[in-house]
């Protein structure tokens, strides 16, 4: 069991590694060389580095570092190695890539550098979430403001964006053009990351009429550790009586029991519909926390 579990750890590093590097490639590549920015700590850094000529990864570690600091002081506790690992690793691709990789993109069209690099930091960006990282920065902001204010963490992440990005503007020879094309990173970049995450946990209600509906429900709920629910049915047809089977699952899981249903009854009939979401064991769970004002107050 030990030896399992190390492995998905490492494996989960690399594929973090990974898309570190993608998400490095996609600044020092596209963005960065168009004097493109962005959102987050690395579009401060490079507003930083259009300005003084200081080195990105260097700004992007002091500042995640002293937002860890200030996180750990005002919400009292540590943050996961994961994260420590994403900033550490992200300083150092930061630094050391663009002399491993030295092309850079030979597109004119700004706005196009802008939506590849967007697009490929947003792939990067979502392996890491998907492994349980983080590259800190915002998501500390977001973390410490939640602590004092009733506010969403998505509000705080648009609000510094939106300054972040804007402030190049008052960079000489600047216009409101290179605004314009960090918005279009920004958006390109949370487009792809929703998608990956919410690709991720979509889910779909398959419904499935067969005559062998106890034995496929036994084999979904023995092999796959998934609830089924059967319901009462009359073909009108034939008038038949019997049950149809209705299982909600992971939309990347449903291969798994398509598998089963067909092994078990080749002639089963089944309909699959997208589901907006799923709530309770083994999905999501409803979060119906109460505004911070009204922490501490007595019914």
């Amino acid at each position: 069991m030990r030896k399992i579990n190390i492995f998905a750890e490492l494996r989960s590093y690399v594929i973090m590694t990974a898309g570190l590097f993608l998400f490095a490639f996609s600044w020092t590549t596209f963005v960065i060389p168009q004097e493109i920015t962005g959102g987050g700590v690395i579009g401060l850094s490079s507003v930083i580095f259009y300005g003084t000529g200081f080195p990105v990864s260097y700004s992007y570690l002091i500042i995640n570092t002293i937002l860890l600091v200030v996180g750990s002081i005002i919400l009292g506790r540590g943050f996961g190695v994961k994260t420590l690992f994403g900033i550490g690793m992200s300083t150092v691709l930061f630094q050391f890539l663009p002399e491993l990789i030295p092309w850079t993109t030979e597109i004119k069209d700004n706005l196009l550098n802008a939506i590849i690099g967007g697009t490929i930091s947003g792939v990067g960006i979502g392996m890491v979430f998907m492994q349980g990282g983080s590259t800190g920065g915002t998501d500390i902001v977001a973390l410490v403001l939640s602590k004092f204010y009733n506010t969403s963490p998505g509000r705080v992440f648009l609000y510094c964006d939106l300054i972040i990005i804007g402030s190049i503007y008052f960079l000489p020879g600047k216009t409101l053009e290179n605004v314009i094309y960090g918005y279009v990173e920004m958006v390109a970049f949370s487009y792809v990351i929703d998608l990956i995450i919410s690709g991720n946990k979509q889910s779909v209600q398959i419904m499935v009429f067969s005559k062998h509906y106890d034995v496929i429900a036994d084999r979904i709920t023995k092999e796959l550790q998934r609830g089924v629910t059967a319901l009462d049915s009359t073909g009108w047809f034939t008038k038949q009586h019997g049950k149809v089977l209705v299982i909600l699952v992971r939309k990347s899981e449903s291969n798994m029991f398509y598998r089963i249903i067909k092994e078990t009854d080749h002639k089963a009939f089944i309909s699959v519909a997208n589901v907006m979401g799923v709530y309770g064991e083994g999905f999501e769970q409803i979060k119906t926390g109460k505004p911070t004002w009204a922490k501490g107050k007595k019914s």
